[in-house]
């Protein structure tokens, strides 16, 4: 009995021993923490490079939106605010997990597993939200592009109408009648922007053969520089081209005006109304003098 309790004090002191020396070993490893001093020293460049990274981007991106914000003038602010906060969710995300698979190698984890973990889940996001994702991507690109900004009247598709709302995922169109039509930026394939350039109002007037051309040519050039002076929306005096077309009791003037963006239905109806009035105080001259 004494024996054994004489040897079990012996291993015991042994076992400590044991320990002593390995603690001992595992402080005197030079190798062991000229690894550790190595390692922390990447992991605070990994940080440091990622910190870095981040802020030059969020800095290209913010220089990027807003020379695109002062390019245009008709714009919503909010649209170049959305899309730089995505860019920067974006890019912070994609970093800093670049950054932590880096990191837990450092510590020695197999990242194998975990990518391909991330892989499958992705997958899987991907085939269940296809359509969201790809509108969410296509107004992305819209945005960033610059294809159309609020209060642009354009079309796509069948739709036509003027920009109230963009967003990520939908966009919103005001016709001029007034229905408002939500389209998803997925269904966005064709636009047809009217507010990008100066348009063109074309005009033709009927008048009646009874009535001498170089008179009528007149009259209506004189009421088309009184129009021009009468309004804004003009980009130039009209130009009476001519004779479009001609019939036995009839012929028919062109009148072409180069008019601002989204006005050109205004201008029309401008040139029509200055042309009658114009004609017809002309035949009450004529009946005056008869």
């Amino acid at each position: 009995m004494f024996f054994a309790a004489e040897t079990a004090v012996d291993q015991a002191k042994q076992a400590a021993v044991t320990w002593k020396e390995k603690i001992s070993d595992w402080f005197t490893n030079v190798g062991m923490w000229e690894n550790i001093l190595f390692s922390c020293i990447r992991i605070v460049i990994i940080l440091v490079i990622t910190r870095l990274f981040i802020k030059l981007i969020f800095k290209f991106i913010d220089h990027s939106l807003r020379r695109h914000e002062d390019s245009r003038l008709n714009v919503n602010p909010r649209r170049f605010v959305t899309v730089g906060e995505l860019l920067k969710n974006v890019i912070s995300i994609a970093t800093n997990f670049v950054m932590i698979m880096l990191l837990l190698s450092e510590f020695g984890v197999n990242l194998a597993p975990l990518l391909a973990g991330a892989g499958v889940f992705g997958l899987a996001v991907g085939f269940g939200a296809q359509s969201l994702v790809k509108d969410v991507i296509t107004g992305f690109f819209i945005i960033l592009e610059d294809q159309f900004a609020v209060g642009d009247v354009i079309q796509t598709g069948t739709f036509k109408g003027t920009v109230e709302i963009i967003g990520l995922r939908t966009t919103r169109l005001v016709s001029w009648t007034g229905e408002v039509h939500i389209i998803p930026n997925g269904m966005i394939t064709n636009v047809t922007n009217y507010s990008l350039n100066n348009a063109l109002a074309v005009v033709d007037i009927p008048i009646s053969s009874k009535r001498k051309l170089d008179e009528s040519l007149d009259i209506l050039k004189k009421s088309m520089t009184e129009l021009k002076e009468n309004t804004e929306a003009l980009a130039n005096v009209p130009n009476v081209l001519g004779v479009q077309s001609m019939t036995t009791s009839e012929y028919v003037v062109r009148i072409v005006g180069e008019c601002l963006p989204g006005r050109r239905a205004e201008v029309e109806r401008e040139i029509q109304s200055y042309a009658k009035e114009a004609l017809e105080e002309a035949e009450g001259e004529l009946a005056a003098e008869a």
